[in-house]
């Protein structure tokens, strides 16, 4: 297998780095237009999907990297969020958490990639995630809306449990395999 050499910034990000983490962003701000309305008012969108794959083909730290990214770029007024949307506001609304929550849903799936040869550490990483992602997106909501738990959990989980499961398999098999195949240049193994 042919290495590349690669040239490390002040970062200490490779410029391949930088350049997969940009793509991760703008991948998932594209899957963030794919949204449908739900009455609860916390859309279903393929945000979720993004950040899974973020966090499996570029590992822990640039896949969390690259959700820090993408909610930077969304902060300024980008229209990266769901429907076109962009500016803090969307940060601290009620379903801000979910989208702060990216970067440890991304970082949490990523270590578990990391693990995968511990049997069933991908598995535990990718379900640890996804409940990080719900807990801290419930906690913000129930806070901002006055909402119980129950409330929350009513209207910000239940729902996309089946969509869940489905995107995060689907983003799982489709991450590993795109992992396998760039593993030279990302420096995965």
């Amino acid at each position: 297998m042919k290495t590349t050499k690669q040239t490390t910034t002040r970062s200490g990000f490779s410029i391949q780095d930088i350049c997969s983490v940009a793509i991760m962003a703008a991948l998932t701000a594209v899957m963030a237009q794919i949204s449908i309305p739900m009455p609860m008012g916390v859309p279903m969108t393929m945000q979720t999907f993004a950040v899974t794959l973020a966090g499996v083909i570029l590992g822990s730290k640039r896949g969390a990297v690259s959700m820090v990214v993408y909610l930077l770029i969304g902060s300024v007024g980008v229209p990266v969020f769901s429907n076109m949307g962009g500016g803090v506001q969307y940060l601290i609304g009620p379903t801000g958490g979910f989208l702060l929550s990216f970067p440890i849903m991304a970082y949490l799936i990523g270590l578990g990639v990391e693990k995968k040869k511990q049997k069933g550490m991908f598995s535990l990483f990718l379900v640890l995630g996804t409940v990080a992602n719900y807990a801290v997106g419930v906690a913000m909501y129930c806070v901002l809306m006055d909402a119980s738990v129950w409330t929350g959990i009513t209207a910000c989980v239940l729902p996309f449990i089946p969509t869940a499961v489905i995107k995060a398999v689907a983003a799982a098999i489709l991450g590993l395999q795109v992992r396998s195949r760039l593993a030279a240049v990302l420096q995965t193994a």
